[in-house]
């Protein structure tokens, strides 16, 4: 990680510039827990609460200055939505489609590892 920039002198910090090494549509797996999953959205820095974050145990507590990702999740057990930090996540090398309820909602075709977006249409 970089460390923080001062923005014109003023006492205003910015975050380290950090970049997002998944995208929406990747499917990947947690590289501790046996569950993996489809990216449906990217925070670039943690924007979740902080008791979800204090509910870490402190040793295996992520940076917040990283991206973390919303995942379509499953396990062998089930299906749920997982917000995971990039330093977790690895590239799904299975080449299987992930098997969630949600994924038909926003996502269709998958190939090679991704899924494409569905179109929005408005009226």
């Amino acid at each position: 990680m970089t460390d923080a920039i001062q923005i014109f002198g003023a006492g205003v910090t910015a975050p380290p510039i950090v970049h997002a090494r998944f995208s929406i549509g990747d499917v990947v797996k947690h590289r501790l827990f046996a569950f993996r999953g489809v990216i449906f959205d990217i925070d670039p820095v943690f924007a979740n609460s902080e008791e979800w974050y204090e509910s870490i145990p402190e040793a295996s507590r992520p940076d917040k200055h990283q991206p973390f990702y919303h995942l379509l999740a499953e396990n062998g057990e089930s299906s749920y939505v997982a917000y995971v930090s990039q330093q977790n996540l690895v590239g799904d090398d299975s080449g299987e489609p992930v098997d969630h309820p949600g994924i038909s909602d926003m996502f269709g075709a998958y190939a090679n590892g991704k899924y494409r977006l569905r179109p929005l249409h408005r009226h």
